[in-house]
């Protein structure tokens, strides 16, 4: 779950990081009332749960009463990337001098966590690590270990960082972690923590992303998952069990596994355009796939459907009726391709063509895109 971030702000402020001043508001009245405490100029961000807001119009500089009611009538009345804004974040303006990036996220492949301290903030730190590796520095904690004090210090200055800024930016990444490490998070981030032209440390926005799994464990967290997923059919998905993203492509894909569905998706994307990843986990059976199937053609623009299952011991059989009756009750004309192997692959394959799905038994994942290619062409 992620948080907004006026609510990861409280958490990161809470911790001792230091936050500007700030206020949330849910309509022009009250972002004009935040100025009896927090003198103009500010910044006004839209309260959405997606990346690069500034990119598409959610955050705007207010100099003026007047002008913060008018920048702030315009971001409730315009949707950020097709999101709703209902809340936006009144914050303190802060002269930048400098934008540094900071974050704790987990390693999995190290089994421990890794905190990061980056020179070239303000920029997605995915663009920076393909772009600019060598602004990114990181040390690794293995749990149950702490980012101790002398070990954030090393880190800063490794990052080049001297002096009272180094001393202050080391003491974010202390409290940043222990942030993390409280809240079973995700990811705890902060782009960019900037350096003001009087050398102090603020920092201008707050990411946290929560474990769903561990929000029991956390009664002082909101709990209002679904609510936060805008888009209707990856909240839809969330509903059933499986994990949904949207893409801006036109080809459906369903498949059986985190891994085959990346997989999946790299092969489709060389020659045609996912409209989605979708994995279904363990434990097929037809009831799910009867609703994953329903889900995934629910997004307008779909021309086709590539469902890709490897089920070892999963009765994939029995996922197969439910794909079927989803194909007659909505009378389905887009071509449904299926490669499906595993234990009673036979009868499935035989199920699935029955109501008009081209079946691939190649084991190779393109076999199955040159046939949905070849669908698509006739």
């Amino acid at each position: 779950m992620r948080l907004h971030e006026h609510e990861a702000a409280s958490l990161f402020k809470h911790a001792g990081v230091p936050v500007p001043p700030f206020a949330v508001a849910k309509n022009p009245y009250e972002a004009v009332a935040a100025l009896e405490t927090i003198a103009p100029p500010v910044v006004l961000k839209a309260q959405v749960l997606v990346g690069s807001r500034g990119k598409h119009g959610g955050i705007k500089i207010a100099n003026s009463v007047e002008d913060t009611w008018q920048k702030a009538d315009a971001l409730f009345k315009s949707p950020v990337r097709g999101f709703p804004v209902e809340a936006i974040m009144v914050a303190q303006k802060v002269a930048i001098a400098r934008e540094l990036y900071v974050g704790i996220t987990v390693d999995a492949v190290a089994g421990a966590i890794t905190a990061i301290l980056g020179t070239a903030g303000g920029i997605d730190v995915e663009t920076v690590a393909n772009e600019q590796p060598e602004a990114l520095f990181r040390k690794t904690v293995v749990p149950p270990g702490e980012l101790r004090g002398h070990e954030a210090r090393a880190l800063a200055r490794q990052a080049g960082l001297t002096g009272d800024v180094m001393l202050k930016v080391a003491d974010v990444l202390v409290a940043l972690f222990r942030v993390f490490r409280q809240t079973d998070a995700l990811i705890a981030e902060i782009n960019p923590l900037v350096v003001t032209t009087d050398g102090q440390v603020w920092a201008v926005d707050a990411v946290l992303e929560v474990d769903d799994a561990a929000l029991f464990r956390h009664p002082d967290l909101p709990k209002d998952t679904l609510a936060r997923i805008a888009h209707p059919i990856e909240r839809a998905a969330k509903q059933i069990g499986v994990s949904y993203v949207d893409l801006d492509g036109d080809i459906a894909i369903i498949s059986s596994g985190a891994g085959l569905g990346m997989a999946t998706m790299d092969v489709v994307g060389q020659r045609l355009k996912p409209a989605n990843f979708l994995e279904t986990g363990g434990g097929i059976t037809e009831e799910l796939m009867y609703k994953t199937t329903e889900l995934v053609l629910q997004k307008p623009g779909v021309r086709g459907l590539l469902i890709n299952l490897y089920g070892g011991i999963n009765p994939i059989h029995e996922g197969a009726k439910g794909i079927v009756r989803v194909l007659k009750e909505k009378q389905v004309k887009i071509p449904v391709v299926a490669k499906a192997l595993g234990n009673r692959q036979e009868e499935t394959w035989a199920t699935l063509r029955e109501a008009g799905v081209i079946v691939v038994t190649d084991i190779t994942t393109e076999a199955a895109v040159d046939a949905l290619c070849e669908a698509l062409k006739a």
